[in-house]
């Protein structure tokens, strides 16, 4: 007689990852083995500094927060959905839990026996890398130091096992080393002298006993912790990890983010009962890769062409499907791919500069708007920019404004041959609407908050996320500060910015089905950025200008701020932010499975697990624009 329960448990293990990378047969054994856990909301699976478990988990059903305790507070971490696995610090590194995992709501969870899981998953490298990154990306602490951070950035790049990734990675093959009777001063005169950050300590066969780095002597020598005469044994960090010589780039990925190290020693057989004969860095491992963040910053940077920018960012769509992939937290995702986008316009910018005959007549700020304002813009989308130069006397103005017209022509020009459209409606600074002196700029914020219209709260949504790119970034500052005086004066555009935020309906009907498109092009289609990432985004937007917060336009951390400072409606903001980061990953994935924008989702092709996590996203949609019509009294307005 075939169990049901089991069938069932392998039905769903199959379509997630790490278990979609074992075989049928090896699923099926685990599946056999899987406790089935029921949460009511509310109920506590583990707690932080529990002992860990014999299971690690992933989400059936229903919803998992992960917090993080303070002093006074729990942090929110992450929110796990049906197909997140979670829990792995038992199976990864046998510690004690650093979070609470939490129902959401009711929930069912598949307990997955960490001895079964080993047994069968046979160190695959595919399987390792993937619990890695999911571990690092939903744990607390390797976000606590800067070593921690550089490793996990160095460790994130494509997620394919290419040629590239196989090969024997190149070391230092003469690695620094002294003897466990050195000095710190004799280690320390010797790093300088080679100008390199560490020294290997060995013992009279040569064989590693520990590392000191650049750190060791900052944090333990240069605060005094310990004399500049004291034996290297004291500072030094102890056990090393070895790894034998034909270490492949993926292997040194692993060790360095498994073991939270920079450096690792190779001996003769890999061990660390043998010769020292090289040493691997976090530099050894960058230099190995061709996709990854930093290498293509430097690479924008270099640049000497908008045609080798256009085939350098092709690599960051490469990195962001790579992230999407490994279930890269999409803060981090959101801060990498920005990165990106401002140094292709920062590039791009220096470069038409060149192209004009003389410099720039007056300082001047390029400005991101729209959703690159926001730190958003993850796949190509239209142009949104603008530029401020600096005042400049009556006679000169109009000979100083078409100078940066023309720049701002080069720049708008560039940047669409490397793959950012045009915008349709022409905001960009190219446009001598939007290309305008400090003084204008400051008028027309003004105007369009003292003098509401249709165009002024359209415009509103666009230019009210700006974010300052190259240049002056005072001038951008003033902007800011002469828009907040504004709205001190007359708070009547927050009310019809209300209005526009609640204006579309919850993306879900009374039976609880999608909302679709009627007619058009899209007919029967959802528009997940109409219906539910716009709502968020507006009403974030209209929270921080009512409560005077500035220089924070990304839409998740918007709402982050807005629970410190509203501890009464926290739980919603939290959820407000979840919900537009889900919401946008999940546009994004569209985006790059369908190439194109994400905007337009065919629901046929979703599955059923994809619709419900899109409906979990729509709640604090509707709760979000319920406060805002109390807020603001729109019933009465209508």
């Amino acid at each position: 007689m075939k169990n049901t329960i089991s069938e069932r448990v392998f039905d769903f293990l199959k379509n997630y990852p790490p278990f979609n990378l074992l075989t049928a047969k090896k699923i099926a054994e685990i599946a056999s083995e899987v406790k089935i856990i029921y949460l009511e909301k509310g109920k506590i699976l583990f707690n932080q500094n529990d002992t860990n478990h014999e299971h690690f988990y992933i989400v059936r059903n229903g919803g998992v927060s992960m917090y993080k305790n303070s002093e006074n507070d729990k942090i929110l971490i992450d929110i796990c959905d049906a197909g997140d696995i979670f829990g792995l610090r038992p199976l990864i590194s046998k510690e004690n839990y650093l979070l609470d995992a939490i129902a959401n709501e009711e929930s069912i969870v598949y307990g997955i026996p960490i001895a079964i899981f080993e047994a069968v998953s046979e160190k695959s490298l595919k399987i390792n890398k993937y619990l890695l990154t999911s571990f690092a990306s939903t744990s607390f602490d390797p976000y606590t130091s800067e070593q921690n951070n550089n490793i996990f950035t160095d460790y994130i790049a494509k997620d394919n096992l290419s040629d590239s990734n196989l090969q024997s990675i190149n070391y230092t093959k003469r690695p620094l080393k002294c003897t466990i009777k050195s000095t710190i001063k004799e280690a320390a005169i010797k790093m300088s002298a080679q100008k390199i950050g560490c020294i290997v300590v060995v013992d009279d066969a040569c064989v590693p006993i520990g590392i000191i780095t650049n750190s060791d002597i900052k944090n333990k020598i240069a605060t005094g912790l310990f004399s500049i005469e004291t034996s290297v044994k004291e500072i030094m960090s102890f056990p090393v990890i070895t790894q034998p010589k034909n270490l492949t780039v993926l292997d040194a990925q692993l060790q360095m983010i498994k073991h939270r190290v920079g450096h690792v020693c190779i001996t003769v057989d890999g061990t660390s009962n043998s010769k020292l004969i090289g040493i691997l860095t976090n530099h050894d491992v960058l230099a190995s890769l061709g996709n990854n963040p930093t290498v293509i910053l430097k690479e924008i940077k270099r640049a000497k062409r908008t045609r080798e920018i256009r085939e350098i960012r092709i690599k960051a769509n490469l990195l962001l499907k790579s992230y999407l992939e490994q279930n890269i937290p999409l803060s981090h995702i959101s801060k990498i791919i920005s990165e990106v986008n401002d140094g292709v316009t920062i590039r791009v910018i220096e470069l038409s500069l060149k192209k004009m005959e003389t410099p720039p007549p007056v300082k001047f700020t390029w400005l991101a708007l729209g959703s690159q304002g926001r730190k958003e813009q993850l796949l190509y989308t239209d142009q949104d920019n603008a530029l401020i130069f600096e005042d400049t006397a009556q006679e000169k103005y109009q000979e100083t404004k078409a100078y940066f017209l023309k720049l701002a022509g080069h720049i708008t020009k560039s940047l669409h041959k490397i793959g950012y459209e045009y915008c349709p409606a022409e905001m960009m600074a190219s446009n001598p609407e939007w290309c305008l002196s400090i003084s204008e700029w400051k008028n027309q914020f003004n105007d369009w908050i003292m003098n509401i219209d249709e165009k002024a709260i359209l415009l509103s949504s666009i230019f009210f996320d700006f974010n300052a790119i190259y240049g002056d970034v005072n001038m951008s500052k003033k902007l800011t500060k002469s828009i907040f005086e504004s709205l001190d004066n007359k708070n009547l555009l927050c009310t019809f910015l209300a209005k526009e935020a609640v204006a579309s309906p919850s993306p879900l009907g009374f039976f609880k089905q999608f909302l679709v498109e009627n007619n058009g092009d899209h007919k029967d289609s959802f528009n997940i950025k109409k219906r539910a990432l716009m709502p968020l985004i507006n009403a974030a937007r209209l929270l921080v200008l009512s409560n005077n917060i500035s220089e924070i336009n990304n839409t998740a951390q918007r709402f982050e701020k807005l629970a410190e400072i509203e501890p009464q409606n926290k739980e919603l903001y939290q959820s407000c932010s979840y919900a537009f980061k889900a919401l946008l990953k999940f546009k994004t994935k569209q985006g790059i499975l369908h190439n194109d924008s994400g905007r337009i989702i065919q629901l046929e092709s979703l599955s059923k697990e994809e619709k419900l996590k899109l409906k979990r996203c729509f709640k604090p949609i509707r709760e979000i624009q319920e406060v805002l019509s109390v807020r603001y009294n729109l019933a009465n307005l209508r």
